[in-house]
């Protein structure tokens, strides 16, 4: 069925006279070529969202969001740079056609339509999703874009300037801007709120914050009308940033305003907003109805705004195209698209999990190879070889890392000066500088943001976010963005990072939820991320150098979760008995390999982070028993060691599994699954935090597993369960 848009703009152009005598101030100092290439651009997204309706209507195209409208953001891209680097919104069809025009090689309209049909050949996420992305046109895919792109493109922008600062090789020129698009309704989510102010806050204190922000405003957000003036109310006059505006019906317009506030970012390195007035055509996407919810007076009332029939009644004004020779160029770009869609819908498409699974596959085992073969560092001098805390053996950890790889950033609320709210990273920015170890604002999203920008610019972020409650207010920067870049974009963008949480339960004298939050379910089910938790000093520093190296290997996302209870815990017996310090050797720990105190023979305890600590003071108690337990920490909660944990489990016959997450959802869930799936057929029992948030003060050790839970279990397991 044709589209009312396509029937329009045909018959339209059909009617149009070339005029007399042709109006060349009409380009407003345009060349004639710049218009026509932006054209050609505009005709190839229009026709693509045209061959998605076609596509679909044959069964053999996806779901997609069109650009239908928004073809003026083509002449954004063209009054920018190939090299830089951009995060575009779903409706930037337009520009990634004319960025394609600024590169070379590739065909970019059978790229979109390889997306459209999920194909293998598809270049930059090979059939997993429908993406604007190339990486040879700097174009970083993104896959919600509801805003949730936003941190990160600040974190790109922050990056430019700050790789060179450290003397380490970046991706993008010393004069590269980075530009980012979104919708109008984006810009309402907190997280284009919160990413916009991190710009501001960052610009404020004078850092470099080379970030063209562009507002593709259609006035609709799905069904939702965007009150009129919004945009232009909320950000046409704020402090520090630079507004422009161009309504996308006026292409010489749009060019040179785009040009203007390019060269202000690109000098000025200071961020701008450019709120383009758009329209949305064909509806929000796929299968949306769109007179359920508009009149249709509404819906053809907006053709007149249509870019592309606006850019052809210039050109034909300026005398630079006759009606027929519109309609010609339109046509022959149809008979392009359409003979391109019917090619690729032959194509194939992921038909394996391992096929789909791929990227995660690969970036683990990279990973994984790295850390076993990674050196130990040299002996130290004797005061390094002076028994340390967890939180000592972790500052160790980060200046072996500061001072062996120069592209490494640590940040996050307090590390710097301060030290972190518990001292952990004290004394690194005075060793190190400012550049490298610094404060961030209050965001949990910025923050993480910031290191996925710092990711693929060539820079190692490791992030703190202070506490484990804290994850929750930006998880999605995680989940979302920063786990799915190298599965969507075929591991070609890669954002290494090792994010230091501190958590878990036990905290005295600080405290309920906020600050002693037990539970990681929120993140244990993130293909391709690595999630530490360790609980020994000599491990604490080992693991943070394997998380770095799996990191920089592969750029794999590792969770670096820090048990706060620890900290500063000396003691494991009795008090004053030092026995929890421990030397730190140098050296690192193979990822996915867990480590066994003990040869009890009765008894297998698997267990990790404080449990380690209660399930070993068990232990030296069963004894009493004649009860020989074997502790086994799982150092990695991603992936499990799952051969280690099956070895140390038929060792005994006999599996206690301690999980001080809770009972719901948390990583015993995943242990004792793990068991039973790979033949375990020894007893097992298991013992967890209840299914409650954490309250305060001494009311939270009735919610939190205790050690009198673990011996009671324990014993039960032994007496009745013979081996």
């Amino acid at each position: 069925m044709a589209e009312p848009i396509d029937e329009h703009f045909t018959s339209t152009v059909a009617s149009l006279t070339a005029p007399t005598l042709a109006d060349v101030t009409a380009l407003q100092g345009i060349s004639a070529q710049d218009c026509l290439d932006i054209f050609d651009a505009q005709l190839g997204s229009r026709h693509l969202d045209l061959a998605a309706r076609w596509l679909r209507s044959h069964n053999k195209g996806f779901y997609t969001i069109g650009s239908a409208g928004h073809e003026s953001n083509a002449a954004v891209a063209a009054a920018l740079r190939l090299t830089d680097p951009a995060l575009l919104h779903y409706r930037s069809g337009g520009f990634f056609l004319a960025r394609a025009r600024q590169g070379s090689g590739g065909d970019a309209l059978r790229d979109v339509l390889l997306g459209m049909v999920a194909a293998t050949e598809e270049p930059i996420s090979g059939g997993r999703h429908k993406v604007f992305g190339r990486h040879d046109l700097n174009v970083i895919p993104q896959t919600s874009t509801i805003a949730s792109h936003l941190p990160r493109a600040v974190g790109v922008a922050f990056s430019i300037a700050r790789a060179r600062k450290m003397g380490v090789e970046s991706p993008w020129p010393a004069d590269a801007l980075t530009v980012c698009s979104f919708g109008d309704a984006s810009a309402n989510h907190s997280t284009a709120v919160g990413a916009i102010n991190t710009a501001l806050h960052s610009s404020y204190q004078g850092m470099p914050m080379p970030l063209l922000l562009l507002c593709e405003d259609n006035g609709i957000g799905i069904s939702v009308k965007s009150p009129t003036g919004w945009i232009a109310r909320t950000y046409g006059d704020r402090a520090g940033l630079r507004y422009f505006a161009a309504d996308g019906t006026d292409l010489p317009s749009v060019l040179t305003t785009a040009a203007e506030a390019a060269g202000y970012v690109r000098t000025q390195r200071r961020p701008a907003f450019l709120h383009l007035r758009t329209v949305r055509l064909m509806g929000h996407a796929g299968s949306d109805f769109e007179r359920g919810y508009r009149k249709p007076d509404e819906i053809v009332a907006d053709y007149a705004r249509d870019p592309v029939l606006s850019t052809a009644r210039l050109l034909v004004s300026a005398g630079v195209l006759t009606p027929s020779q519109v309609l010609e160029r339109y046509e022959t770009t149809r008979a392009e698209v359409l003979a391109l869609a019917e090619e690729v819908a032959e194509l194939a498409q992921l038909d394996t999990a391992h096929a789909v699974m791929s990227p995660l596959r690969l970036t683990l085992d990279e990973a994984t190879a790295a850390t076993q073969a990674a050196p130990g560092a040299a002996k130290g001098t004797a005061e390094e070889d002076a028994p340390l805390t967890v939180a000592q053996a972790i500052n160790r950890g980060l200046l072996d890392v500061l001072t062996n790889h120069p592209e490494t950033l640590v940040f996050g609320e307090d590390v710097a000066r301060k030290g972190g709210v518990y001292g952990v990273t004290r004394g690194l920015q005075a060793k190190v500088g400012t550049a490298r170890v610094f404060d961030t604002l209050l965001d949990e999203q910025a923050i993480l943001g910031l290191a996925l920008g710092a990711g693929v610019s060539g820079l190692l972020p490791i992030p703190e976010i202070q506490y484990l409650a804290y994850l929750h207010n930006a998880a999605d920067q995680i989940r979302g963005e920063g786990a799915t870049l190298q599965f969507f974009s075929n591991r070609q963008y890669r954002n290494p990072m090792v994010v230091r949480i501190a958590g878990y339960g036990y905290q005295k004298g600080f405290g309920g939820h906020f600050h002693n939050d037990n539970s990681i379910t929120a993140v244990r089910d993130l293909p391709g991320v690595v999630i530490a938790s360790p609980a020994r000093p000599d491990d604490a520093a080992a693991m943070m150098r394997s998380c770095v190296t799996a990191a920089r290997s592969s750029g794999i996302v590792c969770l670096f979760i820090e048990p706060i209870a620890l900290y500063h815990t000396r003691d494991l017996y009795d008090e004053g008995d030092d026995l929890w310090l421990a030397a730190d050797s140098g050296a690192t720990v193979p990822l996915g390999r867990a480590r066994t105190h003990g040869d009890g023979r009765d008894l297998t305890i698997l267990t990790f982070g404080n449990g380690v600590r209660m399930s070993l003071r068990v232990a030296r108690r069963l004894l009493e028993l004649d009860i020989r337990a074997r502790v086994v920490d799982l150092r990695w909660l991603a992936p499990l060691p799952v051969q280690d944990i099956l070895t140390e489990s038929d060792a005994t016959g006999r599996v206690l599994v301690v999980d001080e997450t809770r009972d719901s959802g948390g990583v015993g869930e995943g242990v004792v699954t793990a068991l039973v799936d790979h033949g375990y057929r020894g007893a097992l029992t298991r013992v967890a935090g209840y299914d409650s948030f954490i309250p305060l003060g001494d009311a939270a050790l009735e919610v939190l597993l205790s050690e009198e839970t673990i011996e009671a279990a324990a014993i039960k397991l032994v007496r009745t369960a013979p081996r």
